[in-house]
């Protein structure tokens, strides 16, 4: 007979069943469903809790300890987090399997040792694992503090007794509470763990990090539980066979979440890139067609990286569409305006599009260069050297303006970008400095006549 106090839930959707099934009914997900306890069990625990004696705060009542950060000393880190860690912040690092994301966090951690004192409890690590770890990105730091437990009421009572600047747990799901009596890793104990040490870190003021696992899905472990509880959510994201790791923040409580960090993957560890656009475009060919610069602005930053494009016949009846580091549906759009409104025909013709150093853009911003790209492939015309595209195409032809195009310009001009294809709209607010070198298209058919055409206006408009 079944025990009334447990339930079976699918890690995946949530769904809730009296008894275990090997597939979900309602997701159709294999061997999802875990064991809890369910709220009968949960009742008597629940009421053992503290009314407390709160009572509702008119907001001029409130007392603002003003916003306390904490600087990690690795620039791209803090520029992610908005300016450092602040004090009593939750924050969950996420990414995919051997990422980086354990490498990132103990470099960042050995940073912050020179403000205080540091908890890195490994549940996945032993503490000599750790260490030959250390040693070989160079930390050793004697505010650096080991603690390999697996128990939530372990790292509490630690907590407690020597209070730390930061603690970092590493990772959620190997972690577990005595307060439930199911296996960690599951979406009860994930959760009661996340909300202990949410409410442990605000009270003491304690700054926490928190890894997490990523599912085949793409999505943080625990039908995204973790991202509702945490003050802030970081990804770790990169193509393995390339060195660039991408930081993004999605969540950010103290923050903007448009930041990017970008870090090299080396022997000795994460290193920053202060300088992205120039360490992406140091390998890009010269004199091939379907290769052009795009602008791509992260947050405040803009990043020029390559767009490359290839066209050619297909022997297959179904032609391939395959791209990297681009919406795939993106480019289908993309190349239906080009066959509805120039003329093109990509029906017996395989398109593959790749952005280089594994770089993904996923602004609107990058939709003129992919299409510069496509039409530079399609008729086997090289582009200039130094030509640099950005803007929005519509489905009407049009080419519409984006934002921070001044900024786009600014770094363009730095590295030593002469021609800068974009909105006339955009093209028309720079000043006549910079204008000088802009040149403004307001619909696909102008582009054609600029970047394909063999007449007088290709020559006059691209060095």
């Amino acid at each position: 007979m079944a025990d009334p106090k447990l339930i079976y839930r699918c890690q995946q959707c949530g769904h809730t069943s009296p008894k275990w099934m090997g597939k979900c009914p309602e997701c159709q997900a294999w061997d999802s469903l875990c064991e809890e306890l369910s709220a009968v069990g949960t009742r008597k625990m629940a009421a053992k809790l503290a009314t407390g004696s709160a009572r509702p705060l008119s907001l001029d009542e409130i007392q603002s300890d003003g916003d306390i950060r904490f600087l990690t000393g690795m620039g791209e880190w803090d520029r992610v987090l908005g300016g450092g860690l602040t004090k009593g912040s939750l924050v969950l690092l996420a990414g995919d399997p051997g990422i980086g994301k354990s490498t990132l966090l103990l470099q960042a951690l050995s940073k912050m040792t020179e403000v205080g004192e540091v908890l890195y409890v490994s549940a996945e690590e032993s503490p000599q694992q750790l260490k030959s770890r250390a040693q070989r990105l160079g930390i050793s730091s004697p505010s650096l503090f080991i603690f390999s437990e697996t128990s939530l009421e372990a790292v509490l009572d630690e907590m407690q007794k020597k209070p730390p600047l930061v603690v970092a747990i590493d990772s959620i799901q190997t972690m577990y509470t005595r307060a439930l009596d199911v296996a960690p890793g599951s979406i009860s104990q994930v959760r009661e763990c996340a909300q202990k040490l949410m409410r442990a870190g605000k009270e003491a003021g304690i700054g926490i990090f928190i890894v997490g696992h990523v599912t085949k899905e793409g999505a943080i472990a625990g039908p995204r539980t973790l991202e509702h509880l945490v003050d802030t959510v970081l990804y770790l994201e990169g193509d393995r066979t390339h060195t660039f790791r991408l930081l993004r923040a999605v969540k950010n409580r103290y923050g903007s979440t448009n930041e990017v960090g970008i870090f090299e993957m080396k022997e000795i560890g994460m290193e920053e890139v202060p300088n992205p656009s120039g360490v992406l475009l140091a390998e890009r060919p010269r004199g091939v067609s379907g290769s052009v610069v795009a602008c791509s602005v992260e947050g405040t930053r803009p990043i020029l990286v390559e767009v490359q494009a290839l066209v050619s016949s297909t022997g297959w009846t179904q032609p391939r569409r395959t791209s990297m580091g681009v919406d795939t549906n993106r480019l289908s759009l993309l190349l239906a305006v080009l066959e509805k409104k120039l003329g093109f025909n990509f029906a017996q013709q395989d398109v593959f599009v790749n952005v280089a150093g594994g770089v993904r853009l996923v602004e609107p911003a990058a939709d003129l260069a992919l299409t510069v790209a496509l039409i530079s492939s399609y008729l086997d015309k090289p582009l200039p050297q130094d030509l640099v595209v950005w803007g929005e195409v519509g489905l009407a032809g049009e080419v519409r303006g984006v934002g921070h195009s001044a900024l786009r310009a600014a770094e363009a001009s730095k590295l030593g970008f002469n021609a800068w294809l974009m909105p006339a709209s955009n093209s028309e607010r720079l000043s006549q400095e910079k204008d000088s070198r802009a040149l403004g298209v307001r619909s696909l058919q102008e582009v054609l006549e600029i970047v394909a055409g063999s007449g007088e206006r290709r020559a006059a408009a691209l060095p």
